[in-house]
């Protein structure tokens, strides 16, 4: 028994020893393999820095007109709605009335039943007659009556000289008392008829004013009856296009029921909401709007219809509930726009000097850029950003003329990180002397090309192309950088 315990026990210790070599040999030929894998230069060369290749962008000073972008509804300035101007029947419609139509200034739109009209003008025309009459007579009578007064008036002056002759007489004493006051009461008889003459004479004159008056009354009865007369044919007062038509041959029609309306569509505004921020920068120094240019775009099917604009004015009140402002713009050339469309509007706003325009890209959330300083290194330099317009931002540029930053910040870059900077325009258009191009022997060119034949995870028109690429005697840096940080993982080495 103790035999065969001792013996086991030996066994366990055999397997140890074996297990233990194993892993001895196993490690010995990774350390071999790695080191016949590492490039020249010794076991540091693994603890060389990493470089990032970026894209850099030179900063340049100057002017830059801001772009404000707003949306906004169009809308007509010149329109007008066709009501009935009277209840009837409608006996005619011109032809093609109907929403979109285009209709001619003075063009007859549609007819009303006139009967009603018709008759009353009538009735007018009858009451005129009679107007007329009734002060014919009234100016004869008033004639009369002035005759009247004329020959009253010379009945009392002859008794006036009658009396006085009496009167003569008298004072002679050739006269009697009785002749004396027979002659005063002709004299009092004939002052009261001319008083009496004149006030038929007064009576006439008011009889010819109110003839005169209900002539003047009928004329304007007259006139209004041939105006609903003419009412019944209702025409264009202005060239466009017809909209809204609620209206049917032989339909009835109420007064001042709306029918159509016709909007001119070479008059168009757009109206814009912008804040009170955005208002600000619209006004000069004695507060008045600009009337700055501007552009208006639709978009519709993917194409974008566009047309220059004026900025005209702005409101006068703030509607209850809302806030900012609103302003209209004045479209210059508004062909395929209607009243209705949902538009953008591009404002130009007064020109900002020593200012720089930058890729949104190249401003952190902390409002800092990265400048490459001449050893290639990464700075953070905070910058005051004016104006944030699409993918794009305005910044002072004082201090950060002429200098070069990083076009597109990323995640791994930072203050004092080692870059390979590719010099890019404005644009983004890369420089013909930003590539940098590495001469690879052939064994590092043999493992690049594996490398990219055995991943199968990239597109076969792709591989082709690589593999194309690192054939030739030059392969550009970049495309070194991004195979090797992507099939060690560890940091960039040195071709």
């Amino acid at each position: 028994m103790r035999f065969l315990t001792r013996s086991l026990i030996a066994l366990a210790f055999a397997a140890l020893s074996l297990a233990a070599l194993g892993y001895a040999g196993y490690s010995m030929m990774s350390a071999i393999q790695s080191r016949s894998e590492a490039p020249e230069g010794g076991p540091g060369a693994d603890a060389r820095e990493r470089v990032f290749t970026v894209r850099a962008l030179t900063v340049t000073s100057g002017e830059v007109t801001p772009e404000l972008a707003a949306f906004g509804e169009v809308r007509t300035r010149r329109s007008l709605e066709l009501r009935a101007p009277m209840s009837g029947t409608v006996l005619e419609l011109a032809p093609g009335f109907e929403d979109g139509a285009e209709v001619a200034e003075g063009q007859l739109l549609f007819r009303i039943d006139p009967s009603d009209a018709e008759a009353t003008l009538a009735f007018a025309q009858s009451d005129l007659v009679r107007a007329e009459a009734e002060l014919r007579e009234a100016i004869r009578a008033l004639d009369l009556a002035a005759e009247d007064v004329e020959a009253s008036q010379a009945q009392l002056d002859l008794r006036a000289r009658a009396l006085e002759r009496m009167q003569g007489l008298a004072e002679r004493g050739i006269a009697t008392e009785a002749g004396l006051e027979e002659a005063e009461l002709a004299l009092s008889s004939a002052r009261q008829a001319l008083v009496s003459r004149r006030q038929a004479e007064a009576q006439a004159e008011a009889r010819r004013d109110q003839a005169q008056t209900a002539l003047d009354r009928q004329r304007i009865s007259l006139a209004d009856a041939e105006r609903q007369l003419a009412d019944t044919r209702v025409h264009a007062g202005f060239s466009g296009t017809l909209a809204d038509v609620a209206i049917a041959e032989g339909g009835i029609v109420t007064s001042q029921e709306k029918l159509a309306r016709i909007i001119d569509p070479e008059s168009l505004e757009v109206s814009v909401s912008v804040s009170t921020a955005q208002y600000l920068r619209l006004i000069d120094e004695s507060g008045r709007l600009i009337s700055s240019d501007a552009e208006v775009a639709l978009e519709v099917a993917g194409f974008e219809i566009t047309s220059p604009g004026r900025v005209l004015r702005a409101s006068a009140t703030v509607a209850e509930g809302q806030t900012g402002r609103r302003i209209f713009v004045e479209l210059l050339a508004p062909r395929g726009f209607r009243p209705g469309d949902f538009v953008t509007v591009r404002l130009n706003e007064p020109v900002l000097q020593d200012v720089a325009l930058l890729p949104a890209t190249a401003v952190n959330p902390a409002g800092n850029v990265l400048v490459i300083n001449s050893e290639d290194r990464l700075e953070a330099m905070p910058v005051t950003v004016l104006r944030r317009q699409g993918d794009d931002v305005i910044v002072e540029a004082k201090e950060l003329a002429g200098r070069e930053i990083v076009r597109e910040i990323g995640p791994n870059l930072g203050a004092g990180i080692r870059v390979r900077p590719q010099r890019e325009t404005a644009t983004g258009e890369l420089l013909e002397d930003a590539a940098e191009m590495v001469t690879l022997d052939p064994e590092r060119r043999a493992k690049l090309i594996a490398q990219v034949e055995s991943n199968t995870r990239m597109p076969e028109q792709v591989r082709a192309r690589m593999i194309a690429q690192l054939s030739e005697e030059a392969v550009p840096a970049a495309m070194i950088e991004r195979l090797e940080s992507g099939s060690s993982g560890r940091p960039q080495r040195g071709g």
